[in-house]
């Protein structure tokens, strides 16, 4: 589980940029409960239209829309990608409620994934894999199903210790990172990793950042490199989401004279 994170001075540069616009925010903040609840309305979408539709699922942004707050079934998709959509929204609460919680631990990760497969494939759903596996299309191999334990415990450590140092969007983002590096679970390790990184992201004060499904190649590379040790390129990436998710918000906010 490597991670060479050596932010160069552009990145830095970045991250004052996504600091500035974040104090902007800040000063808008509470937001109205109409803006607040627009927001809120808009991202749930986004957010798990890009994140299923990443891992594969069929299901269209305006389908997503429906079946969340429509409550409509689709007709012509797999019962599974419809519980997809409505699990991911119950994961997404779950998240949300923890933004004041206590320190992460690999109970709250399990938890979150076991929101994604909730009866999608129960056998599975919180708990970390019992077999070795393969990520189809990379050339990563996951590590042996043996160390999976100890790696998850040093990975919740590290997050609670020293990975408090860093900028809030680069901890995020390795959290990400060396969640997947890892690869705990037979599935949803994708969506968990993004959940466990809003999460970081909400408690720090930032909104929530998608990844869009048009970027599923980028992503899928930069995290093929991270996967190699240098994980600057991924890193970035998310700092690009969490900046348009800022963008979003500040757009929504009275402009300043």
């Amino acid at each position: 589980m490597t991670s060479k994170s050596q932010i160069p001075n552009p990145e830095s540069q970045v991250f004052a940029r996504l600091d500035e616009k974040k104090k902007r925010l800040d000063a808008h903040r509470p937001l109205s409960s109409g803006v607040a609840a627009k927001l809120e309305e808009y991202f749930r979408v986004e957010w798990t239209y890009n994140s299923n539709a990443i891992e594969g699922s069929s299901v269209t942004l305006g389908e997503t829309r429906a079946i969340l707050l429509d409550g409509i079934t689709v007709n012509g998709k797999p019962l599974r990608e419809h519980l997809e959509v409505i699990n991911h929204s119950r994961a997404i609460d779950f998240v949300q409620g923890l933004a004041q919680g206590p320190a992460i631990t690999e109970t709250t990760i399990r938890q979150i994934q076991s929101l994604i497969l909730r009866t999608i494939d129960d056998d599975n759903a919180g708990s970390y894999r019992r077999v070795n596996v393969r990520i189809t299309g990379s050339s990563f191999v996951p590590p042996d199903v043996s160390q999976v334990a100890a790696l998850m415990n040093d990975f919740v450590k590290w997050l609670n210790g020293e990975a408090a140092q860093l900028h809030p969007v680069e901890r995020a983002a390795l959290a990400h990172f060396k969640s997947v590096d890892i690869h705990p679970f037979v599935d949803g390790n994708g969506r968990t990793a993004r959940l466990l990184m809003n999460l970081l992201l909400i408690r720090a004060g930032y909104p929530s950042a998608v990844v869009h499904v048009e970027e599923r190649e980028k992503y899928f590379a930069t995290l093929e490199k991270a996967h190699a040790g240098d994980t600057r390129d991924f890193v970035a990436l998310i700092a690009v989401s969490v900046e348009r998710s800022l963008d979003i918000y500040l757009d929504s906010v009275p402009k300043e004279d």
